[in-house]
């Protein structure tokens, strides 16, 4: 019977399944998907980042439109960086 140590909680993607569902790694964190998904986690933080300067650069004086669009991308970057988020602090418990 293998030890509690064996078990690892699954690891959740930065990416959604169908339908938009999370999606969960249920391996070792030393495969090909895993690398993608820390990959893809750098990625994430860092056009975060990027898009929070030009955030800070761009808000004083705008058009209401570039607003939008701007709000838009800011809600996609804190989506992304929140998953990353969740994501570490599940397997810092293991």
């Amino acid at each position: 019977m293998p030890s509690p140590e064996q078990f690892r909680p699954a690891r959740l993607l930065p990416w959604a399944g169908p339908e938009g569902k999370p999606c969960y790694l249920i391996i070792d964190d030393t495969g090909p998907v895993s690398r993608v998904a820390d990959a893809m986690e750098s990625v994430q933080l860092g056009m975060g980042g990027e898009l929070l300067t030009y955030a800070r650069e761009t808000l004083a004086d705008t058009p209401e439109h570039e607003l939008r669009f701007l709000a838009q991308r800011l809600t996609e970057a804190l989506h992304d960086a929140l998953r990353v988020a969740e994501s570490r602090g599940l397997r810092l418990d293991q």
